[in-house]
């Protein structure tokens, strides 16, 4: 700073101070709240980072929005805002003993929506996520939302019927719900091998176990019920907005054949990706690919 620019500064900090006005404060950025409140009186807690155009970010079964963090950090670098809840009964969210119904858990997601005032969203959801991303287009229509993105979606119907023949029959759901109600952990060290890659690395495979054995079980089980009964396929059927599918081919929580490629046929105009030789926790494997074809499609 010269000594021009100096006197000058002290000039008008004189000039301010005799008339009684201060100097313009620099804008400050609003304050938003960590917690919206759900319409049963649920506080949610959301993860709210940066400014520009929202992307909502739907997380996976057992899973809260700490697993987003890669995301968000690269989508905020790029000028977008992340808002990112975690689910009831998930991470810090109030934990209800009742309200784990897709249609209760899909009127969270439209009351961080509406409390936060979002428009033109992109609405992304991971596994379980994209049940409810799928559900809130179904219910809430499409005024708010731009485009849809599902990773590893577990939709539009899992449970083997008359006119859904290529599923699960009920009974081996049933069966695989009764071991996680055994002994969950049992149930995670029994099924961790083909959920990662082999390098993953043990320490992002621990914070992970411990982040689902921080779920109490019976919440756990609700929510994997809603997941294994919810029919969206004429909700699938109805979504009107661009909508990109991510999905890897050797994907075992979700194989791609029952649910990505069954869910791409069923939303006009979608475009599926695959991702060879890729497991279901896409965000965690395949961060950078992600968000490489993320933004791709959002800039489209």
């Amino acid at each position: 700073m010269n000594r021009r620019t100096v006197l000058e500064a002290t000039l008008l900090g004189t000039a301010l101070a005799a008339s009684g006005t201060s100097a313009p404060a620099a804008a400050q950025p609003a304050v938003r709240s960590p917690y919206v409140t759900a319409r049963d009186g649920t506080k949610l807690f959301v993860q709210d980072w940066g400014n520009g155009k929202p992307v909502l970010l739907l997380t996976a079964w057992t899973f809260d929005a700490s697993t987003w963090g890669s995301q968000i950090e690269a989508l905020t670098a790029k000028g977008f805002r992340c808002v990112a809840p975690d689910r009831r009964g998930h991470g810090r969210s109030e934990m209800p003993s009742s309200g784990y119904d897709l249609d209760t858990l899909t009127d969270d997601v439209a009351a961080v929506i509406e409390a936060r005032n979002l428009r033109d969203v992109t609405l992304v959801g991971f596994s379980m996520g994209t049940v409810e991303a799928v559900n809130y287009l179904g219910r809430y229509g499409s005024d708010r939302i731009a485009r849809l993105v599902l990773v590893a979606p577990t939709t539009p119907f899992l449970v083997k019927t008359e006119d859904n023949p290529d599923a699960v029959p009920r009974a081996m759901i049933e069966a695989d719900n009764a071991a996680v109600a055994r002994d969950f952990a049992k149930w995670i060290a029994a099924n961790e091998a083909p959920f990662f890659l082999p390098e993953t690395p043990e320490i992002t495979r621990t914070w992970i176990r411990e982040m689902m054995l921080r779920v109490p079980l019976p919440v756990a089980m609700a929510c994997r019920k809603t997941i294994s009964l919810s029919d969206l396929r004429a909700a699938a059927a109805r979504i009107d907005r661009p909508t990109l599918i991510l999905h890897g081919d050797k994907d075992a929580s979700a194989p791609l054949p029952l649910t990505g490629a069954k869910t791409a046929k069923l939303i006009k105009g979608s475009k599926l990706i695959v991702y060879e030789g890729a497991p279901h926790p896409l965000p965690l494997t395949h961060g950078e690919r992600l968000i490489a074809d993320m933004l791709s499609f959002m800039a489209a």
